[in-house]
């Protein structure tokens, strides 16, 4: 089901306005909204308004929605950027069969910030003129839990490496190509999580990577599912991954074979291969580089490969994401068997866990990545959150090395809930 824009229009006010201080210092408390990376990006708070999704049709008639609301928006933009005027923030279920569904958020409150230009979005769903808003900083100094317990979640890790081998028989017996297998933990602490913590010490991490908040989902993703500016659209792909070991010459030597590994090289081929077809319909051309680059995290490593084109049937970034969801990376190859594979295996559900995850503005401009390195937190318990991981299984994976590699894509978000 969608919720309806109401009857008046939206009216949205965006200024230009001097430094604040940090994007993620200026949240206050309470749910939160933000997509920010190299302390550049969009933060935002309160609601205006809330469009649902679900099924199958969770992304189509969430974006018709939008696009209707944007249609009839009354805006004052003396901005004019991407990500300027309305605004809303979005989280997709990984599933159809999720009830997790899909959600755009249009908050009361947006502060942007890019380049050398800060901007203030305010919005108003009753038809009038939003008041002004005095902007605070509630920077402080962070604190991590303490004595924060981690236990297993739908599969402990002998099930999951199980489920792993598994995945890799049906490999054999041509079923797919590759498939996507995830795993969760669960983290009880001993105080209420407060979000704003949460997003200041993953942005403090891991300042390279998308860090996001939206609904109770917070973490920091190192993958660009699509970001469309100005007809230009851009989809970064990440799979084939190494862990690192901190010691810069060694993890050199990783680096180089992590660029010769065939079975990583084959991972990341399927991936790129999987975005270049979905992209192909709504572009003019599209770029896609002759061999993948080694992408340096403070955890691990990966095989990345930017994929570009331009712009030919005027879909919005929301689109484009649907288009791409859920690509090889996340999912596997052929797609549809590798989605039915993770259903019988697996054992959970992902919730919006690998689903998109990001914003779109009222001229369909955006930035959606994948929910990667993230956790779920509920409004009904907050000393309780659910972590993710996953790895990308081919026929020559193994098991125990898999685990690993699910440990150390834990890193971001456990290290930031523990000393």
């Amino acid at each position: 089901m969608t919720i309806a824009p109401a009857l008046a229009p939206l009216v949205a006010r965006t200024v230009a306005i001097s430094d604040p201080g940090p994007l993620l210092s200026l949240l206050p408390p309470g749910p939160g909204l933000s997509w920010v990376r190299r302390g550049e990006g969009l933060v935002g708070w309160g609601e205006a308004m809330r469009i649902t999704g679900e099924g199958e049709t969770r992304f189509g008639s969430v974006a018709r929605t939008w696009a209707e609301t944007a249609r009839h928006a009354v805006v004052r933009d003396e901005v004019r950027l991407p990500g300027t005027g309305p605004v809303a923030f979005g989280s997709f279920a990984f599933s159809a069969g999720s009830p997790a569904g899909g959600v755009l958020i249009v908050p009361e409150v947006v502060v942007g910030f890019r380049g050398d230009t800060w901007w203030l979005t305010t919005i108003s769903a009753d038809g009038a003129l939003p008041a002004p808003v005095a902007l605070t900083s509630y920077e402080r100094e962070l604190t991590a839990p303490q004595d924060t317990q981690f236990v297993p979640g739908a599969l402990d890790p002998q099930e999951w490496k199980a489920a792993v081998a598994e995945a890799i028989g049906r490999i054999g017996a041509g079923e797919v190509e590759k498939v996507v297998l995830a795993r969760d933990v669960l983290a009880h602490t001993v105080d209420d999580v407060d979000p704003r913590d949460l997003l200041a010490r993953l942005a403090t991490g891991y300042p390279n990577c998308w860090t996001f908040s939206v609904d109770g989902l917070i973490g920091a993703t190192p993958e660009m599912l699509v970001k469309l500016e100005r007809g230009l659209v851009t989809s970064r792909v990440l799979a084939g991954t190494i862990r690192r070991t901190q010691n810069d010459e060694q993890d050199l030597a990783l680096a180089a074979s992590l660029a010769r590994s065939s079975k990583d090289l084959e991972e990341h081929e399927y991936a790129v291969r999987s975005v270049a077809e979905a992209l192909a319909p709504h572009c003019t051309t599209t770029n896609v580089p002759d061999s993948p680059f080694v992408l340096h995290l403070p955890n691990v490593m990966h095989l990345a490969t930017d994929v570009t084109g331009v712009l030919a049937d005027g879909a919005t970034s929301l689109d484009l994401a649907a288009a791409l969801h859920p690509s090889a990376a996340v999912c596997g190859t052929p797609t549809p068997a590798a989605a039915k594979l993770i259903e019988s295996v697996e054992g959970m559900d992902r919730g919006r866990y690998a689903g998109p995850v990001g914003w779109v503005d009222a001229a369909g401009d955006g930035e959606w990545g994948i929910a990667l390195r993230c956790a779920a937190l509920t409004d009904e318990n907050p000393r309780r959150l659910r972590l993710f991981a996953g790895c990308g299984i081919v026929a020559g994976s193994d098991p125990e090395a898999e685990l690993a590699e699910s440990e150390a894509k834990l890193l971001p978000i456990r290290g930031a809930l523990s000393r």
